[in-house]
């Protein structure tokens, strides 16, 4: 058996390749949209891809299963469990409970699994030449390293009223038939640490079921459904504005993109004449070289592992955009959208003298140090706004902080004043310079960004309160 793990670092997102040598075919689980990976690793293991499977109608990501499915001829092999609304709208070989997929010598056992969402399964695998016991579970997300799949995203991001309680009760259903299989299995999840599709997840790629019953705190309440379902839906992050978008295009028939675009680059005349049309201006720069001048009105997220996340939080699917990139980024960059479906790129540009170049001044953001916010924060006339999540908030923060989570922060300028002082932060300073190019973008010139953030508040033994 060849097996190998590609991991997506932007959305913590796992896909598998597994193949039978002997026979030269080769399934891929879950794959991400640029599906040019897993081109090149069966040309390298000289296998063909001949199955491809899904755990799930995915939220968090847009699935390369048609794009991959054009270029190779692959069959997709896709849930019909959960229900008529549950349904996959485009052909596809359906899975039920104890459905059985040959790959060559492999052999993959479907598992119902709901609660994350109904539709979802697990692969079983059995590697036939060596053993006839499994030996590899593929969780998707029903069970991650240390936590299990939120059967809340479908109310919360999607809008389905009532499906939260019903999940959290399917889910302790499904954790049985988890807990019944062999304690040596290994279990290769959908996601890891940073995903927003639980709140727990460890850093580690794959566990086993017998670990997991000892150390996941899903599994004390064996015999306590009631608590169960009040300990998994407590906490749980708020989930990415683009959750919706990618339900439903996941489910759909949709255009494909079977190839990473190359993005055109445009001059000052097309860059103002976007710019006037409304197109938005990501700037992917780090957030000191924003601060020390930007194009007034861009938005600065930054080009890491969170930037499709927040892209997906603040770019809509009709609007153009324009990204300020280095093109030695723009592949990565076009990469990370193109997994969220933010294809709508109308081009780059690669400096700031772009817009210079059309006669524009730049901006500077006002970031100060920790000592001029304690000053500040003294005199008691400033208003203190805390970007972090809930959960995050809630743990520990400044006394008198008010609390506006960064993803919803254009929903509530309400809550913002424009008429004393505001000093903003979140943990290390990356959500903060995104609510710094929001808030000036909408007019807001009375903002400080303590950059910082609860870093460095805390590393100086600053009190906190609960």
């Amino acid at each position: 058996m060849y097996f190998q793990h590609i991991y997506d670092k932007s959305l913590a997102q796992g896909s598998y390749f597994i193949g039978c040598q002997k026979a030269g075919v080769a399934a891929v689980i879950d794959p991400k949209r640029d599906v040019d990976t897993y081109l090149e690793i069966a040309q390298e293991q000289k296998m063909q891809i001949t199955h491809i499977l899904e755990t799930h109608i995915h939220a968090d990501f847009l699935s390369g299963s048609r794009e991959l499915a054009a270029l190779t001829g692959a069959g997709i092999y896709l849930s019909d469990e959960g229900g008529p609304e549950w349904q996959y709208e485009f052909d596809h070989i359906g899975l039920r409970d104890g459905s059985r997929i040959q790959v060559g010598n492999l052999e993959l056992t479907v598992l119902h699994t709901p609660g994350h969402t109904p539709e979802s399964i697990s692969f079983l695998l059995t590697d036939k030449p060596a053993s006839e016991v499994p030996v590899m579970l593929f969780t998707g997300d029903f069970v991650f390293v240390g936590d299990v799949g939120r059967p809340d995203l479908l109310e919360k991001a999607a809008g389905m009223k009532g499906t939260e309680i019903t999940g959290a009760h399917q889910l302790f259903a499904s954790l049985k038939k988890f807990s019944a299989l062999p304690g040596f299995v290994q279990v290769w999840p959908g996601h890891g640490a940073g995903s927003a599709c639980g709140k727990a997840l460890g850093a580690v790629p794959s566990t086993t079921t017998g670990y997991e019953l000892i150390r996941n705190p899903a599994f004390r309440f064996e015999q306590d459904e009631e608590g169960f379902v009040q300990y998994l839906l407590a906490d749980q992050p708020e989930p990415p504005a683009y959750f919706a978008m990618m339900k439903r295009l996941n489910k759909i028939n949709r255009p494909l993109l079977t190839q990473v675009p190359e993005l055109k680059e445009i001059g000052k005349d097309e860059l103002k004449a976007a710019l006037d049309k409304g197109y938005k201006l990501i700037d992917t720069r780090n957030k000191a070289a924003f601060a020390a001048g930007y194009i007034p009105g861009s938005i600065n997220i930054q080009n890491n592992n969170s930037f499709n996340t927040w892209a997906g939080w603040f770019l809509d699917y009709e609007t153009p955009f324009i990204l300020l990139a280095d093109p030695s980024e723009l592949n990565g960059l076009t990469r990370k959208l193109m997994r969220i479906g933010l294809d709508n790129i109308h081009g780059y540009i690669p400096s700031v003298k772009v817009w210079e170049d059309t006669g524009g001044k730049l901006e500077k953001a006002s970031v100060i140090a920790i000592e001029d916010f304690k000053n500040l924060y003294q005199s008691n006339g400033i208003q203190v706004v805390d970007l972090r999540g809930a959960t995050e908030y809630s743990s520990g923060h400044i006394k008198g902080a008010d609390h506006v989570f960064i993803g919803t922060l254009l929903n509530n300028l309400d809550k913002v004043s424009k008429d004393k002082k505001v000093v903003i932060h979140c943990q290390g300073g990356d959500r903060a310079t995104i609510a710094y190019s929001l808030l000036a973008q909408k007019g807001y010139n009375n903002v400080l960004n303590f950059s910082d953030g609860m870093n460095k508040w805390i590393q100086e033994g600053n009190p906190v309160v609960h």
